[in-house]
């Protein structure tokens, strides 16, 4: 118990160690930011700590950010949803069907090849400059990241403890719910916390090319009337949002995979 105690009291203080740290590293860097504001670099070009933060508590004030906000997670939270849950399934139907996999590989990599954004002016002429075009941007972009991690996980199964498994009587379903992908699942958190910020990229890049609605609307229209302070304000709301979306992720991540947690612990023991 004691153990337990003194252990849990070494991670909270390196927290708060690492929290003062962080902040004092933010402040300081906030300080020469606004002293070399007009001084050593022109304002124009890297605007003033104080501005951003005066232009951003505007937004919040009139709910313009809350607003815009809004609309840019809704579409990269569905779109990162939609070619999350295709990638996985689709991985893990190309990890268990090694024939399909073989023959359809070279198409699915020419496509992963393809920088997906330029599909944007297609989706534009498929689908128009809705929701429904930022959301499926983003859930193809997301698609290929989950389903390439989600299939390098299942084909890295141990094929002795299928084996194994099968000798026992266990069937298909079995397998692949006791065995595949409990084992793939570091593989498919991992490309789960890999597309977040390219979730956000398909999501707000949709807005730049054709939106008046979202962080990527505000930033262009900000750009459009030269306001740094509202650029800068626009990029540390899509920062916060990439921030918050990564937390989930990492939250879900836990709560799959609670022996992690158990290892971590017995490492802060010993």
């Amino acid at each position: 118990m004691s153990e337990s105690t003194s252990a849990s009291g070494v991670r909270d203080t390196r927290k708060l160690r690492l929290a003062a740290i962080r902040i004092a590293l933010l402040v300081t860097l906030m300080v020469i930011w606004e002293i070399a504001s007009g001084t050593i670099v022109p304002e124009f070009f890297i605007s003033r700590p104080s501005a951003i933060l005066g232009r951003l508590s505007e937004w919040v004030m009139d709910g313009s950010f809350f607003y815009h906000a809004g609309i840019t997670a809704s579409e990269a939270l569905l779109g990162f949803l939609l070619g999350a849950t295709i990638g996985l399934f689709v991985g893990v139907l190309f990890g268990r069907a090694r024939l399909l996999a073989e023959v359809l590989d070279p198409f699915i990599m020419a496509f992963y090849s393809l920088p997906k954004i330029a599909l944007a002016p297609l989706f534009i002429l498929w689908i128009g400059i809705g929701m429904t075009m930022k959301v499926m941007l983003t859930a193809t972009i997301v698609f290929f990241l989950v389903f390439l991690n989600t299939y390098s996980g299942v084909r890295n199964v141990s094929q002795e403890l299928v084996a194994i498994v099968r000798l026992m009587g266990a069937n298909e379903r079995h397998i692949l719910t006791k065995v595949v992908l409990p084992s793939a699942l570091t593989w498919v958190f991992a490309g789960l916390r890999i597309s977040v910020p390219y979730a956000l990229i398909g999501a707000i890049v949709g807005e730049l090319m054709a939106s008046n609605k979202g962080l990527g609307a505000l930033l262009v229209s900000a750009q459009g009337q030269f306001d740094t302070a509202g650029v800068f304000a626009a990029l540390i709301g899509i920062t916060a949002l990439s921030y918050l979306l990564n937390v989930a992720v990492k939250y879900a991540e836990r709560r799959s995979m609670r022996w992690k947690t158990v290892d971590r612990d017995e490492e802060v023991r010993i």
